[in-house]
């Protein structure tokens, strides 16, 4: 992540981490369970410095990166919040058609890691376009706390009415081959597997990382291809994946998963420290040779 030495955090703080980023306890609880590791001899500027977003980090693309073209693009979502927006991004110069992948932000909005990762693949030939669910309400405020908060108190029904919006608006758009993708990161990972299960027809490559699957009974008519990739030390998602492969291999899906070792839920998020450079350079080369085997 930066040329220092690595801090050794400990496993309990990453767990925490996960906790308070899903809602689960409090910031009050997650700091005062950081407070105990501080005493035992690291700071609470250190630990939390850690584990919380440094965005600066999260730029391997540049935003007026010669080869790309970035714009914000509004689409039509009758059955969600009736206007969506999102963030658009293209290979510079384009003048044929592309595949068109969709990218599915964390459960706190369009934030720059997110953005990042849509101008990485527009760097690969792709169309990327990434929704800020957090549109209707101002878009992402630059603040992944305040983000995460919006986020919760919106209606789940009408965000994925948003992403099949999205999704559907890529599969007919003008400039795409008809070829749509989904990558998604955790909350987006959910919405990855969802989008597989609820619009079959439109999906051609699923890439979830670390999310759970879609819910029943929509699960049941989930189609392939999918690429799940797991974290080891992901507790949460990982309880869920033993049903969910039991139904894969039960509807002869066509998938591949695989589980990196040692690693923590985000670990593709090159902006905090639960970042592992190796399994995310590893999972996303998987996931670029998945989007050019099944989009091309």
């Amino acid at each position: 992540m930066n040329e220092k030495e690595p801090i050794e955090i400990p496993q309990e703080a990453f767990d925490w981490y996960d906790e308070y980023a899903h809602g689960d306890i409090d910031r009050r609880t997650f700091l005062t369970r950081l407070g105990t590791l501080a005493i035992a001899g690291l700071s609470m500027s250190v630990l939390t410095a850690a584990l919380t977003p440094n965005y600066a980090l999260a730029e391997q693309v540049s935003f007026n990166d010669p080869d790309i073209t970035a714009s914000y693009l509004e689409f039509d979502s009758p059955q969600g919040h009736g206007k969506g927006r999102g963030y658009w991004v293209q290979p510079k110069g384009l003048t044929g058609k592309a595949p068109m992948v969709l990218v599915v932000h964390e459960n706190r909005g369009l934030n720059p890691y997110i953005k990042d990762v849509t101008r990485r693949l527009a760097k690969m030939g792709y169309i990327a376009f990434a929704p800020d669910i957090l549109f209707t309400l101002g878009g992402y405020p630059g603040n992944d706390d305040e983000g995460k908060a919006m986020q919760k108190s919106m209606d789940r029904g009408k965000i994925e009415a948003d992403f099949i919006a999205a999704a559907e608006l890529l599969n007919t758009h003008e400039m795409g081959t008809g070829k749509v993708g989904v990558v998604g990161f955790c909350f987006g990972g959910y919405i990855s597997n969802m989008l597989a299960a609820t619009i079959p027809d439109v999906i051609d490559a699923a890439v979830p990382f670390y999310g759970t699957p879609a819910k029943e009974p929509v699960v049941q008519n989930i189609q392939g291809p999918l690429l799940l990739q797991f974290a080891e030390l992901d507790k949460r998602v990982n309880a869920t994946w033993p049903a969910y492969e039991a139904l894969l291999k039960a509807n002869k899906i066509d998938y591949q998963a695989f589980v990196y070792p040692g690693v923590n839920h985000g670990f593709h998020n090159d902006s905090t420290g639960r970042y592992n450079e190796a399994a995310a350079e590893l999972a996303w080369s998987r996931t670029l040779a998945f989007f050019k085997e099944h989009l091309s």
